[in-house]
């Protein structure tokens, strides 16, 4: 079986986050569980990731397109207190830099371009029973375009999760995320997956669930003791705060999509990995609103490829 940092059965929905964007690049391809496995009481955990994305060009409905790249930094640390409690924190930062080609939904102008996400977590997990654990993990982010105000551009909430263990090869769970996005409010149910299906073959969550979604469903396949393959997809939607001398001063923008994937992964040796991703964001849309949060432009795009990489490593 592939030497892989496996999802966390910790009533946390936080395993390996390939492309999404700013709250995860979500997308985002964050590689950091949020609790490593068989900790012992005192011991203390740590993993980080860099990831970088390139979306190629892709046209709008209505005329124009866009392209942009981003990239992502992140790290958590986590404790084990007791055999039932452990806990850690979590740190990332996401950047887009966004470039357009007459966008004529937008009025031809460019809507935003370069757009920061740092947030803060934390992770909290509790088996009330042996087969079953409960999570808890708040965050706050704050979301915007470079020049937006970071008081205005303010992301927070939780993830609360409750996850039972079937046999080794088996964990389910459900999970609730509840987040206020800007000005707006959102409550999203998701899945709990670790399900071992055979020696080479498992069905997990690949995303991070966050403020831009839940983890979606990932199935993946070893080769060998080092190199992986996968495929999966999942639903992303991020909403950041635009700045005070763009074309809509203070709005806020938004991209919704959904990121079908495939992954080719090589681990180096027990702690250090490299994920490849090639996908396609299908369904895709954006939509400017004003600072009093009415729409005033909004678009759909083609689907749109892209490509990421991430590098991780488990301390």
């Amino acid at each position: 079986m592939l030497s892989r940092p496996t999802t966390p059965i910790v009533g946390l929905a936080a395993p390996i986050a390939p492309i999404a964007p700013i709250a995860l690049i979500a997308a985002a391809l964050l590689a950091t569980p949020a609790f490593a496995q068989g900790l012992k009481p005192g011991d203390v955990a740590s993993s980080g990731s860099i990831t970088g994305i390139n979306q190629y060009d892709t046209d709008l409905d209505n005329g124009g397109g866009f392209h942009w790249a981003g990239v992502q930094i992140g790290g958590n640390v986590t404790r084990q207190f007791t055999p039932q409690v452990s806990a850690g924190f979590s740190l990332r930062y996401d950047y887009q830099d966004w470039n357009w080609d007459k966008p004529a939904a937008f009025g031809g102008h460019a809507p935003w371009s370069r757009l920061n996400a740092p947030l803060v977590g934390l992770n909290l997990s509790y088996a009330i029973a042996p087969d079953w654990r409960l999570g808890f993990s708040p965050s706050v982010e704050w979301s915007g375009e470079s020049g937006a105000k970071a008081s205005d551009s303010l992301n927070y909430g939780a993830l609360l999760t409750a996850t039972r263990t079937f046999s080794p090869d088996l964990v389910l769970g459900f999970g609730l995320g509840v987040f206020r996005q800007i000005d707006e409010n959102r409550v999203f149910p998701f899945v709990v997956v670790n399900w071992k299906l055979s020696d080479r073959l498992r069905l997990g969550n690949p995303l991070q669930a966050g403020p831009a979604g839940g983890a979606g469903l990932e199935l993946a396949y070893a080769l060998s003791e080092r190199w992986e393959v996968a495929g999966g997809g999942s639903y992303r939607s991020y909403r950041f705060r635009l700045q005070d001398d763009g074309p809509v001063p203070g709005g806020i923008g938004e991209n919704r999509f959904i990121p079908l994937f495939a992954r080719l992964s090589y681990s180096f040796d027990k702690a250090t990995r490299a994920d490849f991703y090639a996908a396609g964001f299908v369904n895709g849309k954006l939509t400017v609103s004003n600072s009093a949060g009415h729409d005033v432009y909004s678009d759909e795009y083609k689907s749109a490829p892209a490509i990421g990489l991430t590098v991780s490593h488990r301390f």
